[in-house]
């Protein structure tokens, strides 16, 4: 099983987007989780819409803190845009995405991120073994 994380400061958008990619991609074959160097306690609405879209339910998510996250070796960490916030976590691999945070974006604009943010958790599962879903 490959563990990932997706860091970004609210934890309410890109990194809940990221982690629901990799639960639905992943499967069984992935732990995923999500986290904020500060984190807003709720899930955008808009980030909910975008995945209810694709027929996942972000509603069932909590928006968390780093301080949350369990004290184990992440196979992959991804940040997107906490800069300086992000801490090191201990990880086989690392990349810092360069996504624009959508939270004030137009749904249509929203939804190309959340579309950029697919693809790159699927290169990613791609690239650590994991296999498309059937």
């Amino acid at each position: 099983m490959k563990r990932v994380l997706f860091v970004c400061v609210e934890n309410a958008n890109r990194s809940q987007m990221a982690e629901a990619f990799a639960r639905m991609l992943g499967g069984a074959a992935v732990e995923a989780y999500s986290a904020g160097s500060r984190p807003s306690g709720v899930i955008n609405p808009k980030a909910i819409a975008a995945m209810a879209e694709l027929g996942y339910d972000l509603a069932a998510h909590d928006s968390k803190s780093l301080d949350a996250l369990p004290d184990i070796e992440f196979d992959f960490v991804a940040t997107m845009g906490c800069g300086d916030a992000c801490p090191f976590l201990s990880a086989h691999q690392r990349a810092d995405w360069a996504l624009p945070d959508p939270r004030d974006m137009t749904p249509e604009q929203y939804r190309g991120v959340r579309d950029d943010i697919r693809a790159r958790v699927a290169a990613m599962l791609a690239a650590l073994g994991v296999p498309p879903p059937a």
